[in-house]
């Protein structure tokens, strides 16, 4: 069966799933020609993996994990495999060997990130420890790795890329334990399909080949770009601290923020990768983008598919919110979690008990000298909680605080603090 082509009826665009993944820019090379019409037909049980390096997947993770809930969304089963052995391992990294975790650190981020695939993703999750532990070096080797030619291991690129730098036999065999993982879900879950990054194509076709050397079947993969900004940086990486899918660990402001900012270039690439809006609603909305970019129309339209996608509608409303009101200089109605959520990245001071203003600010090196203070308060321009304060005898207490904890102190128009009352 052919997949058919695209066309449109009433309005709306008609796709087949491949035409679609490939018309969002999700698909970067599949093993096999074959594999269109079974990923337009349905019924495929595939697996996505991830190591637990962490107990939180991070936004770089999101897009791979979309993928997968779109295939689920066309009737195909995914399992996500969390490598609670590899990831004692770990994948070889381009340029460094990873630093190794301990068996309890594993076992930690494994619960993690199972809890958390489940209630975002609604994944069945797997945990590659529970096969991989009951094979000894022998059978290892035996069952395993006769089937691996070095030559063809040696010219992957993940390790031929350490090949000056160095690579260990533990890195070096991560290949051979990803592999195995595939064999034991086609075997014994009926897992013809594994998707991933394309930065894991070499251990996808290692998994194929070994099926197919090993059981004289065939199996299946697909891989999709790396998400990334302009420069190639991956997605998600600000600061070089990613963000994470946990908002406990980047709140939703925090995420809204980094989305809301992310370059017009690649904003409409993002909208088709990274949410479940239509085409005929991208395309709308890039036409609108297009008419006026100030507005970042499309900016909003990502940020609100993603966190409604991860945290629900009210955390969306929240964040817009927060980000609203400490634009704008309104505090009202934001409390001093808050304000700290959003404001985290201002510097802060401690502070306690009372204290003239004058004080407050040259203590805590807001001004120089108590002339740079008073210049200040004269001119109007120092305020606590967006409003202006000239007595440089004022006394400054925890009651002027939001709730009681708060203080955001403004110099001029761009230089801020955040007092914390302890």
């Amino acid at each position: 069966m052919q997949a058919r082509s695209v066309r449109k009826k009433k309005g709306e665009i008609i796709m087949t799933l491949y035409e679609e993944l490939k018309w969002r820019g999700l698909i970067q090379d599949i093993s096999s020609p074959d594999l269109i019409d079974k990923l337009n037909e349905g019924g495929l049980t595939f697996y996505i993996g991830t190591d637990p390096t962490a107990d939180s997947m991070h936004i770089g993770h999101y897009s791979s994990f979309l993928i997968s809930k779109r295939l689920a969304k066309a009737g195909h089963h995914p399992l996500l495999l969390v490598g609670g052995a590899t990831g004692l391992i770990g994948d070889p990294k381009p340029d460094a060997e990873r630093p190794m975790i301990t068996k309890e650190a594993v076992e930690h981020n494994f619960q993690g990130l199972k809890a958390q695939a489940e209630k975002i993703f609604g994944f069945e999750v797997v945990n590659n420890w529970d096969w991989i532990k009951e094979i000894n070096v022998i059978d290892f080797l035996r069952d395993y790795g006769k089937y691996f030619n070095v030559g063809y291991m040696l010219a992957k690129d993940k390790v031929r890329s350490r090949m000056e730098s160095g690579i260990t036999y533990a890195e070096f065999s991560y290949m051979i334990l990803q592999a195995l993982d595939f064999l034991y879900l086609f075997e014994n879950r009926n897992c013809t399909l594994q998707v991933a990054g394309s930065d894991q194509w070499g251990n996808i076709t290692s998994g194929i080949e070994l099926i197919r050397r090993k059981l004289d079947k065939e199996a299946y993969g697909m891989v999709m770009p790396l998400v990334t900004d302009s420069t190639g940086k991956k997605f998600g990486k600000s600061e070089g601290n990613a963000l994470w899918l946990d908002k406990n660990k980047t709140s939703s402001y925090e995420m809204y923020q980094y989305l809301i900012n992310l370059e017009d270039s690649m904003i409409i690439e993002y909208l088709k990768k990274l949410t479940f809006l239509t085409p005929e609603e991208i395309m709308e909305i890039e036409a609108k983008h297009n008419e006026a970019p100030e507005k970042r129309l499309a900016h909003k339209a990502l940020a609100k598919d993603i966190i409604v996608g991860l945290h629900g509608e009210e955390e969306y409303e929240k964040a817009v919110h927060i980000s609203e009101a400490l634009f704008s200089g309104d505090f009202a109605g934001l409390s001093a979690n808050d304000i700290m959520i959003g404001m985290k990245q201002v510097p802060s001071i401690t502070l306690s008990g009372e204290i003239k203003l004058i004080d407050l600010l040259v203590d805590n090196h807001i001004c120089e000298s108590k002339r740079e203070a008073r210049e200040m308060l004269a001119s109007g321009a120092i305020s606590l909680n967006n409003e202006k304060h000239t007595d440089e005898n004022e006394i400054i207490t925890s009651k002027l605080a939001i709730d009681g904890k708060v203080l955001i102190i403004r110099k001029g128009k761009k230089k801020q603090f955040i007092g914390i009352y302890a």
